[in-house]
């Protein structure tokens, strides 16, 4: 009786892992297998293109493409400095809808998930009109004020790029962070105030160390998020390609490689080599992180 329930429970799992394997499993690994593969044409490519197996060699050439790797750098610098500001600001509104009564911190919680139930790109769309100086009202809002800016400067592409990463994303990590505050007992606050501590005592000494899973799991999404990047640039260079090239981001030169240039194979290589960056980012991030969450 016990084998046959737990058989019935395992064939719950089965849609689950049909879409794992038909999802996951065979595209990484058609994809890798296209990776050792590369298209040669005949003569002065005129001819009909051979089929030849070239082993490691895309990946040799993955890792040396400085577009590729400066791409990445670029990416992981960017992802140093937009998650923490994103997780800071998703953790104080955390900590401001446990801080008041259920009732208030429901309808605050709709409101301040709207950006996340917006699309990416209808996101991005929305925003780079807001940073348009011809139609955007930024603009002019700022000359009001006595700034000239410009969004779509080099020095100020990334920082109008995190903005908006930064609005989208601020929602969903905060309902993480504040559902893990539910967790908390709630005799620890009250032990605490009786004792005298303020409300910001209490945030920093009991709330925020029983939300550091929380902070661990949002940081990695972020993570895996932030060198996938590919809307809201690829939407920037329609409006500035002059600042934002096809290689701004890893995503980008893999879309051209594809699309664009023709070079399946090598793209298939980086995209593995790009996962393959994404996991070490992660399991490094988690290394560091895992201790204090804990």
């Amino acid at each position: 009786m016990i084998r046959s329930q737990r058989w019935k429970g395992a064939a719950f799992t089965v849609p689950f892992q049909l879409g794992f394997v038909f999802l996951y499993l065979l595209p990484i690994g058609y994809a890798v297998y296209e990776s050792l593969y590369l298209e040669k044409q005949s003569g002065l490519g005129l001819g009909g293109a051979t089929r030849e197996f070239v082993g490691l060699d895309n990946y040799r050439q993955g890792l040396t493409d400085s577009a590729f790797m400066n791409a990445v750098l670029r990416v992981v610098l960017f992802a140093c400095v937009q998650i923490p500001v994103m997780l800071l600001i998703s953790l104080v509104l955390a900590l401001f809808l446990d801080a008041i009564a259920s009732r208030a911190a429901g309808r605050f919680r709709i409101f301040l998930l709207v950006p996340y139930m917006i699309p990416g790109v209808v996101a991005a769309i929305v925003w780079v009109n807001l940073y348009s100086p011809d139609v955007g009202p930024l603009t002019p809002l700022g000359r009001f004020f006595g700034f000239d800016w410009n969004f779509f400067a080099p020095s100020m592409v990334w920082p109008s790029i995190g903005n908006l990463l930064t609005w989208h994303g601020i929602g969903y990590n905060m309902v993480i962070i504040y559902s893990a505050l539910q967790g908390v007992p709630r005799e620890l606050f009250e032990a605490a105030r009786i004792d005298g501590a303020s409300e910001i005592r209490i945030a920093r000494s009991i709330k925020v160390p029983h939300v550091r899973g929380a902070l661990v799991l949002t940081g990695l999404l972020s993570i895996i998020q932030m060198l996938q990047i590919f809307n809201e640039p690829s939407l920037f260079r329609n409006v500035t390609p002059q600042t934002v090239s096809d290689s701004f981001t890893p995503i980008m030169i893999i879309y051209n490689q594809a699309f664009n240039a023709g070079n399946y194979h090598y793209a298939a290589a980086l995209s593995v080599l790009l996962a393959l960056i994404l996991g070490m980012a992660s399991f490094l991030f988690y290394r560091l992180t895992s201790g204090e969450a804990d």
